[in-house]
């Protein structure tokens, strides 16, 4: 199943941005390029960087507002050409901020489309859910056979270092792999009045404020090395880890307090996993390091 890209009005009002990007990447003797870029509202890129060479482009997504706030609705979409390599991360944490009285929904859907023989990695930085919060988080990755994906979703609930937590918050993420228009994975998490037990529960996020969550794949094998690798790391976690293996994808799973040790541990299995997925050691966007 192919979910349809939707063209909000991107008319801005006083009290809320609807905005949409759409990016195609092409192979050429250039190497990955991005062919079209067309966007309305606050959201874009600038031009791609290579620090791997000409085959691997780096691209930074911005979105100058720094956050959602109600009635805000932002879509993004990646198309790829077969032979593209395409990194997209972001310059620092996404943000949702406190929703108005009316709590009109802050919503952000992100489509990736990866043809046969293109990578596509998804390394955004955390995203931070305010206190009272109203919000929809949609990752649609669509992947073709032969095409292969890193991807994580680093989630902050709640402001933990001012002692904010998430409150009357309400939040729906969803995280779905097709591969050729069948659904191989979906992770689901809704926590609102009805289901705020599960920020507490042992089945949940057991009281820690941040929840990460790691997929690559499709693998055709996974060494034992690497999945030894892996489990070493998540067993020196400060938090809770783990990694499983479903259908063809590794997922590391986490929880922790402290949205930076939830980064190097992501950082860490990517390195890890990189290599043996696409044959290509770790190189971290520069941006990271600023």
């Amino acid at each position: 199943m192919t979910l349809a890209l939707s063209h909000p009005n991107t008319e801005q009002t006083a009290s809320q941005w609807q905005a949409y990007l759409r990016l195609g990447f092409a192979h050429g003797a250039r190497g990955t390029v991005l062919k079209t870029c067309d966007h309305k509202g606050p959201l874009y890129v600038q031009k791609p960087f290579y620090p791997e060479g000409q085959d691997t482009a780096h691209v930074y997504l911005l979105h100058p507002p720094g956050g959602l706030v109600s009635g805000d609705e932002l879509v993004i979409e990646s198309r790829q050409q077969p032979h593209t390599h395409v990194l997209i991360t972001t310059p620092g944490a996404g943000r949702v901020y406190r929703a108005r009285p009316d709590k009109l929904l802050q919503r952000q859907t992100t489509h990736l489309h990866v043809p046969n023989q293109a990578i596509m990695e998804w390394l955004p930085q955390e995203t931070i859910l305010y206190p009272d919060a109203n919000t929809a988080l949609v990752n649609q990755i669509h992947l073709a056979s032969g095409a292969r994906f890193i991807g994580w979703e680093i989630t902050c609930f709640g402001l933990p270092a001012n002692q904010l937590d998430f409150a009357q918050g309400r939040a729906s993420q969803s995280f779905q792999i097709n591969v050729d228009g069948r659904i191989r994975l979906r992770e689901r998490l809704r926590i609102d009045q009805d289901s705020a037990a599960v920020m507490h529960s042992a089945a949940g996020l057991q009281g820690q404020a941040v929840n990460g969550l790691l997929v690559a794949g499709p693998f055709t094998h996974l060494s034992d090395d690497t999945l030894t690798a892996l489990r070493e790391s998540c067993a020196e976690f400060a938090g809770l880890a783990g990694v499983s293996l479903v259908k063809e994808f590794i997922l590391v799973r986490a929880v922790h307090g402290d949205s930076e040790q939830m980064k190097h541990l992501f950082n860490q299995c990517w390195q890890q996993l990189r290599p043996e997925l696409i044959q290509r050691n770790a190189c971290a966007p520069r941006i990271w390091a600023t």
